[in-house]
């Protein structure tokens, strides 16, 4: 566990360079007095750190010391193998980099661990977007990838939802890849940061303002709190439905695994029947009848009024399709002859 916890102390100091002994003590959970300890420790045992005094003090290694023990376990150096996505390193023009990167890694690597992370890659891949639907074309990624390394700002013409385009002149935090497609999180002049799907942009340049990030801004973070707000947003209106018994992998399917498991975590206990009353949250009436009507005969729709008639009516137009008798031959193609 203390071998451990040295390697961790050693490698921390190594990438974020002076760290006071109480930032340490945070980062590893142990007590400011264990870190006295330890650094003592790596000290003994030839390691050149040293320790700044005064208020802006701290520890910190010699400067140009590194050292090339990484300490990665065969799961973990497969780990990062598995976490490698070629396809969207090429979007962002580092298909090259992260390629010789791999190969650094794997020729940096003791026998075993390499040998596992090289299983690994032979026998897992990740493809990020979801069937029948390919990726978004992203010609501007690079340029946008370059504003926010860069912290450069951004002119842009955007294609907002509809047949609406604007132009905008935004701060470029980050990039997020999300199930094939990439958003930008970019502050407008003047405003809060907002998210912009890359693949909207229609056009942009990179303009020579620079910016500074707000202090305190975590791109994870946002992102999370943003995806939270908007899965409530999408789900704004609530469906009183029954469900068949042995019916719900095939709602699940249906109408999204998180609505469902909502609504089943909050459902009483099956009727005699088996059937079990379930409150489904959905986004609006008129897509809910177009999802509930993939359900057959497994689900009934109790409430609301306006989506129960909205499914009637549906299968009243079904049925009288289908009572015409038998289908009707296509209509031949006129090729304008």
């Amino acid at each position: 566990m203390r071998a451990s916890r040295l390697l961790s102390l050693l490698l921390l100091l190594q990438t974020r360079g002076r760290m006071t002994a109480a930032e340490i003590s945070q980062e590893l959970e142990v007590s400011i007095r264990t870190v006295y300890r330890d650094v003592e420790a790596l000290s003994s045992a030839g390691v050149p750190v040293y320790a700044d005094r005064g208020p802006a003090g701290g520890y910190r290694l010699l400067d140009g010391y590194r050292t090339r023990l990484n300490g990665l376990s065969a799961e973990e150096a497969s780990s990062l193998f598995l976490a490698g996505l070629p396809g969207p390193a090429a979007e962002l023009g580092l298909a090259d980099v992260a390629a010789a990167a791999e190969l650094k890694l794997l020729a940096a690597l003791p026998p075993e661990p390499r040998s596992h992370a090289s299983r690994m890659r032979e026998r897992f891949l990740l493809d990020v977007p979801g069937w029948y639907r390919d990726a978004d074309d992203v010609p501007l990624l690079g340029l946008v990838a370059d504003a926010v390394w860069e912290g450069r700002e951004i002119r842009m013409l955007y294609r907002r939802w509809g047949p609406a385009e604007v132009t905008r002149q935004v701060r470029p935090y980050g990039l997020v890849l999300k199930g094939g497609s990439w958003y930008m999180i970019a502050a407008p002049q003047d405003a809060g940061p907002r998210t912009y799907r890359v693949s909207r942009i229609i056009s942009a340049e990179a303009l020579s303002a620079r910016f500074t990030r707000p202090e305190g801004f975590d791109l994870a973070e946002f992102w999370q709190d943003y995806s939270e707000d908007f899965r409530e947003r999408m789900y704004p209106y609530e469906a009183t439905v029954r469900l068949a018994p042995g019916a719900e992998e095939m709602l699940r399917l249906t109408a999204g695994t998180r609505p469902v498991e909502a609504a089943l975590a909050t459902a009483g206990p099956p009727g005699e029947d088996g059937w079990r009353v379930l409150r489904l949250p959905i986004e609006s009436v008129r897509h809910a009848c177009w999802l509930l009507l993939r359900m057959g005969a497994s689900l009934e729709v109790l409430g609301p009024p306006e989506l129960r008639e909205l499914m009637v009516s549906a299968i009243r137009e079904m049925a009288a399709l289908y009572a015409a008798g038998s289908p009707r031959e296509p209509e031949p193609l006129d090729h304008g002859r």
